[in-house]
């Protein structure tokens, strides 16, 4: 008897494609749309509407069903709602991860089983390998796309029930499968942006939503040098956007005094404040279910597109993990999350809630 797959189909070509090869491999196939953000354009049609049709087009070519849900009081409830709180508290966060966790494998993944699903499919770059006899979230094979990042809050458990279906090839390969077939997505651009809600001129898409609080910028040593409209609305490491003129190196953020509505900047890309060697983690998850016993050497990540970071795990004391670097970070951002790998194995990882004391402030104590 044919296994059934629900896909995840979210009117891209990575979808689309994960669809098709999963027909081709003789599964039972289901298309599932989520509906997670209501907007309208200027002529007052559903953004989502453009998907949802999409999502037909391509479901009527793979010969599959297709079905649409509305997960936008979840979606709000549980990921933007926390995303906005997170922006007002001065943090960075990052809304994949938490929509990740919270809708696509949990309500949707809820979805998928009531349909009478084997298995929840999604268009993700990565692989779900057994290892030791249990699952493991193991990077995807193009090095450009793997999306294990986002994918961190994955538990064993759960991967037993998950497929990638393009988590083995490399994305040029996936158009070209798409072109092949004359898929309706397969020249579709990237979605990029906020999960669900896309690519946004951030401040004013913001702005809806955290008043304004205008403050100053300030060097580490005191001097006023602009004015902002919101502390929120600035991260660290963060160059653009600032307004800030003047003679010498570019400006970077290192730094906010939410309280004060200080945004602390610095001149220079490699400027001493925007480095430390350690960072304070919580809300950890393993897709063990277990942490590594510890001390545990690895490797991490601080942001997406970084590159596999030697690491030590110090400890973890009352769900918070104590890490330190065996080469200085750059802009480690609370409210972001590490995440830690061995080789292409990803074991898991928290969200970091404290840098640690930059170069800057050790050079201070040093006098």
């Amino acid at each position: 008897m044919k296994k059934t797959v629900v896909v995840g189909m979210s009117g891209g070509v990575d979808s689309s494609v994960s669809a098709l090869l999963l027909k081709e491999q003789g599964y039972n196939v289901i298309g599932l749309f989520m509906k997670n953000w209501e907007e309208k354009d200027e002529a007052g049609v559903c953004l989502s509407a453009f998907d949802y049709e999409d999502v037909r087009q391509v479901c009527d070519q793979v010969d599959i069903p297709f079905y649409g849900v509305n997960f936008t009081e979840n979606y709000r409830k549980l990921v933007f709602d926390q995303f906005i709180e997170d922006f007002k508290k001065g943090l960075t966060p990052n809304p994949d991860i938490l929509c990740n966790r919270e809708i696509k494998f949990k309500v949707f993944f809820e979805k998928a089983m009531e349909l009478g699903a084997d298995y929840l499919a999604t268009g993700h770059y990565c692989q779900n390998i057994l290892i030791d006899h249990q699952p493991a979230l193991v990077k995807g094979v193009d090095p450009n796309k793997d999306q294990t990042y986002f994918l961190y809050t994955l538990k064993s458990f759960l991967l037993q029930k998950v497929l990638f279906p393009v988590g083995h090839i490399e994305k040029k390969e996936v158009r070209e499968i798409a072109r092949k077939h004359g898929l309706a997505t397969s020249e579709k651009k990237d979605s990029t942006g906020i999960c669900f809600i896309g690519e946004r001129n951030f401040r004013p898409f913001l702005s809806q939503y955290i008043a304004m609080q205008p403050g100053n910028f300030e060097t580490l040593e005191g001097r006023v040098v602009g004015t902002h409209t919101g502390a929120a609305y600035y991260t660290l490491g963060q160059r653009k956007g600032m307004g800030i003129g003047g003679q010498g190196e570019a400006w970077f953020v290192v730094g906010k005094d939410m309280e004060r509505r200080i945004v602390y900047v610095a001149q220079g890309s490699d400027h001493p404040a925007l480095y430390c060697d350690d960072l304070v983690a919580t809300d950890l998850t393993w897709v063990a279910n277990e942490p590594p016993s510890l001390p545990f050497h690895c490797h991490a990540k601080v942001r997406y597109r970084q590159s596999d970071q030697p690491c030590v795990i110090d400890r973890i004391e009352r769900d918070k993990a104590y890490v330190s670097f065996k080469q200085p970070q750059r802009a480690v951002t609370p409210g972001q999350s590490v995440v830690f790998y061995d080789g292409n194995n990803c074991l898991g990882g928290g969200v970091i809630i404290q840098a640690g004391k930059s170069h800057f402030e050790r050079m201070k104590d040093e006098g």
